[in-house]
C-alpha cells in the first residue's frame, strides 16, 4: 500500500476536519496495509479524537497500548485531564522526556507529542522546539515553524518555509505555513493569507480552523465585518471552539460592539476557565480591583 493511501487522512487532520478524519479512518480500516501504516493511521486517529476533546474515550480504549505514539498520545490525554494538579503533569513531562530518550520509542509521534505537551506547560519553548527542530517530516518542519513564530522569529520561520517548499511547494501544510507567515508579517500581507486560507476551504471546505485562519487575515486587514462573518460561522460548527470566541471578543471590540464583546466575554469565561486569554483577563481584573481600593473614598 502506497503511503499516499494516508494522504486523505493527513489532509483531514492537518485542515481541522477532525470527524472526517475519524471517518476516512474507519474506510481505511478495510484496507490491507503494512504495519506501519496500520500505526500512523491509528495515531492520526487518537489525536482527531483529543482534538475534539474526547480524552475519556483514548484513556479508556487505548491506556494499554503497545505503540509508542499512542502511549505518548495517552499521556497527553492525562496532562490535559489533571487540572491543578502539577506533580501528576510534572510526572507525565518526565515521562515523555524518558520516551525521548529511548530510542526504542524516539517515534515521530513521540517527538510532536512531547512538543505539544511542553508548549501547553508554558516555560518549556526552547525543550518543545528540541522535540522537532531536527525531524525530517512535513509535520516537525511545520511544527519548527510555528514556534519560531511563537519566538517572534520571523526570520527563521521564513527559512523554515523555505525548507517545506524545496521538499513539496504544494503541500497543504506548506500551504498553512505560508498564510501563517503572512499573517505574522502583518496587514501588507493579509491578502496573501487570504487568498491562500480560501484556496484551501474551496478545496477541502470550511473547518473551525480554516474559519479562525480566515478571520485573522480579515482582523489583520481591518475588515472586523468579514470576520465576525467567518467566526460566526465557525462557532455554528463548533459551539464552543475558544479560538472563535476569543477573536470574536477582538472583532466586537473593534466594532464597538460593547453587549456582544460582553456576552462572548462572559461565555468564554465559563466555557474555557483554563484558557490563557481568561486567565490574563482576570489577572488585569484583579489586578485593577487592588488599586481601586487604594482610591475607593471611605
Amino acid at each position: 500500500m502506497d503511503p499516499d493511501d494516508l494522504y486523505t487522512l493527513r489532509a483531514q487532520y492537518w485542515l481541522g476536519h477532525y470527524s472526517l478524519c475519524l471517518e476516512e479512518g474507519k474506510s481505511l480500516a478495510r484496507r490491507p496495509m503494512s504495519p506501519s501504516l496500520k500505526e500512523e493511521r491509528d495515531e492520526f486517529l487518537v489525536r482527531a479524537l483529543l482534538a475534539l476533546g474526547h480524552t475519556d474515550k483514548v484513556l479508556k480504549e487505548h491506556h494499554s497500548s503497545k505503540s509508542a505514539g499512542i502511549r505518548a498520545l495517552v499521556l497527553r490525554a492525562k496532562y490535559e485531564t489533571a487540572g491543578d494538579d502539577s506533580a501528576t503533569k510534572q510526572s507525565i513531562i518526565g515521562q515523555l522526556q524518558a520516551m525521548l530518550n529511548d530510542p526504542e520509542t524516539f517515534t515521530a509521534t513521540v517527538q510532536l507529542t512531547a512538543c505539544h505537551v511542553f508548549l501547553l506547560h508554558g516555560d518549556m519553548t526552547r525543550e518543545a522546539l528540541q522535540c522537532v527542530h531536527l525531524g525530517t517530516t512535513m509535520e516537525h518542519l511545520a511544527t519548527c515553524l510555528q514556534i519560531f513564530l511563537k519566538m517572534d522569529r520571523l526570520d527563521l520561520a521564513e527559512e523554515q518555509l523555505r525548507f517545506m517548499k524545496q521538499a513539496d511547494e504544494d503541500a497543504i501544510l506548506t500551504q498553512l505555513c505560508q498564510a501563517f507567515i503572512s499573517l505574522a508579517t502583518g496587514s501588507s500581507r493579509a491578502e496573501d493569507a487570504t487568498y491562500v486560507l480560501t484556496h484551501l476551504t474551496e478545496q477541502y471546505g470550511p473547518s473551525p480552523f480554516l474559519l479562525n485562519c480566515l478571520a485573522l487575515a480579515s482582523i489583520s486587514a481591518g475588515k472586523y465585518d468579514s470576520a465576525e462573518a467567518a467566526l460566526k460561522e465557525a462557532l455554528a460548527e463548533d459551539t464552543n471552539n475558544s479560538d472563535a470566541l476569543v477573536n470574536l471578543c477582538v472583532c466586537y471590540q473593534h466594532l464597538g460592539k460593547e453587549d456582544e464583546l460582553n456576552a462572548i466575554v462572559k461565555r468564554i469565561k465559563e466555557t474555557h476557565p483554563e484558557h490563557f486569554y481568561v486567565q490574563g483577563l482576570q489577572r488585569v481584573e484583579t489586578a485593577i480591583e487592588r488599586e481601586g481600593i487604594k482610591y475607593a473614598v471611605a
